[in-house]
């Protein structure tokens, strides 16, 4: 069973769009110059056109969340409790989105559900970390407002918390400027997202913080677990 799992997630994920070139990058390197304040030495072509005023130091959270083209009422709030670190927006900039998410402490119990804690024939990490996606990812808090016998009798049963899990995966990389519409997802059903904005709805989900950037995949963090149809 486990294998067939793994054959037919891996099968259908193949047909994401393969590989993507520094996407870690992001527009997250703010570079922080060495400026010197030199004193006018000279000619007007000693001193960068860009230097000076142009450039900010780039200690924020809220300067990386602007550079990342984050989307959502609680980035400013995420930025400000991770300003740094493999966890900060950032530092999931760095690595592939299985690996990030295990970083992220708003994302610990989607993290278990994918890397085979809850159920260990579901280990969706190497295929998830393997080509290029857009996540919806579920925070803590979602996954606490489902009822644990629920949540229970889903992790007993590999299918369907495949099929869950798989529910929360677009092939391809979607930008917030463009996701808005009907994806299908890596389960097979189509996902609707509406709205724009902060006011974002992944079906009846709504929109933590989106636009993430991992090394391979575009990250949405949303306030509920969605369910597909069949």
């Amino acid at each position: 069973m486990k294998t067939l799992l793994r054959t037919r997630t891996a099968t259908i994920l193949s047909a994401g769009a393969i590989g993507l070139l520094a996407l870690s990058g992001c527009g997250m390197d703010s570079g922080s110059g060495g400026e010197e304040s030199g004193s006018d030495s000279g000619s007007s072509e000693s001193q960068p056109a860009d230097s000076g005023e142009s450039e900010m130091p780039e200690e924020s959270g809220d300067a990386s969340m602007a550079d990342a083209d984050l989307v959502g009422k609680g980035c400013s709030a995420y930025a400000k409790e991770n300003p740094d670190g493999a966890g900060s927006v950032e530092g999931m900039g760095q690595d592939p989105v299985a690996t990030a998410a295990s970083n992220n402490p708003m994302l610990t119990t989607l993290t278990k559900a994918v890397s085979g804690k809850l159920n260990p024939d579901v280990d969706l990490v190497d295929t998830l970390n393997g080509d290029e996606f857009t996540v919806i990812a579920p925070i803590d808090d979602a996954f606490a407002d489902v009822p644990k016998d629920d949540l229970d009798a889903l992790a007993k049963d590999s299918d369907q918390l495949t099929k869950v899990l798989t529910y929360h995966v677009i092939p391809g990389q979607l930008s917030p400027d463009e996701i808005a519409g009907e994806h299908e997802t890596v389960e097979g059903s189509k996902v609707k997202i509406s709205g724009e904005g902060e006011d974002m709805k992944f079906d009846d989900a709504g929109l933590v913080c989106g636009g993430v950037k991992t090394a391979n995949a575009t990250v949405y963090m949303v306030d509920a677990v969605m369910m597909p149809e069949k």
